[in-house]
């Protein structure tokens, strides 16, 4: 085995320990329990990931966001900005009954309520969900809508608006508070926010 795949085996194997101890204790997970379950050191920890901070990040960023292929193949690259937000949000809608959608919920709801008093954590989440937002501006960054073509700006604020929308209604949906909100819910209520945006109409020159 080279350096570098010990080196992410020794990763995966304190992201998974992390993963299992923080759904038992939360964030008074203790890092010697982490290490011990993953049969590595507390040294491990700071030597991969800085602190228990960047632990905690990293974990929120491996099995908390969608993946990178997934968002992919959600909205193809050749649909309309409608097109793909629909697919988008059907995507989104069915992660909600995963197995393991729950456990991922009290964990966001864990280190959101820890990132309130700790700013270094709420910074290093705040760059985490800024990553994810990057990826879906440019997911939609460039997909024809109307009679023109949407642009960068246009799409960052359409994530973020859409990231509301599906944070909200996800929660409603596993908590019960919202059993109506199938794949069609989702998609029309997504489908309603990026109709009525005005896009950049293409320039001529660049014809």
């Amino acid at each position: 085995m080279t350096r570098a795949q010990a080196k992410e085996r020794n990763r995966s194997a304190l992201l998974d320990s992390a993963l299992q101890v923080v759904s038992r204790d939360e964030y008074t997970a203790g890092l010697d329990e982490i290490a011990e379950r993953a049969n590595l050191t507390t040294g491990a920890v700071y030597s991969l990931f800085g602190s228990k901070n960047g632990l905690m990040v990293a974990l929120i960023t491996e099995h908390l966001r969608p993946y990178d292929e997934e968002i992919e193949q959600a909205a193809p690259a050749g649909a309309d900005l409608l097109e793909a937000v629909d697919a988008f949000a059907r995507y989104y809608r069915r992660s909600c009954d995963a197995p393991e959608a729950l456990s991922r919920l009290s964990l966001q709801i864990t280190f959101l309520g820890r990132a309130l008093h700790d700013p270094e954590l709420g910074g290093r989440l705040a760059a985490s969900v800024r990553s994810q937002e990057n990826q879906l501006t440019a997911l939609f960054t460039g997909r024809p809508h109307g009679q023109g073509t949407v642009t960068s700006q246009q799409s960052h604020r359409l994530t973020t608006a859409l990231n509301a929308l599906f944070v909200g209604l996800s929660q409603g949906v596993l908590l019960g508070l919202a059993p109506g909100a199938d794949e069609d819910y989702f998609a029309d209520a997504a489908r309603a926010l990026a109709a009525g945006m005005v896009v950049a109409e293409p320039d001529p020159a660049s014809r």
